[in-house]
């Protein structure tokens, strides 16, 4: 965990891929008791350190977390993050390139909750909701190419499943088409921005995220 910025409202961290958001029936230790303890010896608090969780990033994927330290910034993150007014831009490496070097993707995703898994479908059919994201071609090696992507809307696995749909799965996603695993369990996808108005100061954040130590993604260092 790396923080990235920190007022007495909210925190923004850089998670690595393994890393939970919220406990879960695994049992490890989520990212936000890691923040909660951080904050309480910072800052050498008596008692339960309040944190909400405003939005959460699938365990293989690393990146951006925003936390609130109130409840006053709790309450509006949360309608922020449901009204699409947090600007999230990720990075994905992908096996295969885009016909096209920018452009929108429109699908209808059905989620399927025993799998963990979402499926892309061209028209609506039923208990789909409409997925709408930007991507753009920004960089490229002999195998791979980076994609910068923009979501508007936030669905269920969204950009893992419609990249894949596209013809490029994430490179390490095996849940959607890839053909290897990367050595860590990753997938190589990445939170690398945020930008939103802060909740209570009204002022514009905008956070990016570190690389991660792999070699493929310092290769893409832009």
């Amino acid at each position: 965990m790396q923080v990235i910025y920190e007022d007495n409202h909210i925190i923004i961290v850089s998670k690595a891929s393994g890393e939970i958001v919220q406990g879960d029936k695994t049992g490890d230790q989520p990212l936000s008791e890691t923040v909660k303890q951080y904050i309480k010896e910072k800052y050498q608090k008596p008692g339960n350190v309040f944190l909400g969780v405003a939005h959460r990033l699938d365990r293989p994927v690393s990146g951006l977390v925003v936390f609130a330290k109130t409840s006053k910034a709790l309450e509006r993150l949360n309608r922020m993050f449901a009204d699409g007014d947090v600007h999230k831009t990720y990075w994905a490496i992908t096996r295969n390139r885009p016909q096209e070097e920018e452009g929108v993707l429109e699908h209808w995703l059905v989620r399927n909750e025993q799998q963990n898994k979402s499926y892309a479908h061209n028209r609506e059919v039923p208990r789909s909701k409409l997925a709408r994201l930007k991507y753009r071609v920004i960089g490229a090696s002999d195998n791979y190419t980076l994609l910068e992507v923009n979501l508007m809307t936030g669905r269920h696995h969204q950009i893992r499943c419609q990249l894949a749909k596209m013809g490029c799965p994430i490179r390490g996603d095996l849940k959607y088409g890839d053909k290897r695993s990367n050595p860590d369990g990753s997938i190589s996808l990445l939170a690398r921005r945020v930008e939103f108005i802060h909740p209570v100061s009204k002022e514009t954040i905008v956070a990016t995220a570190p690389l991660p130590h792999d070699s493929l993604w310092q290769a893409f260092s832009i």
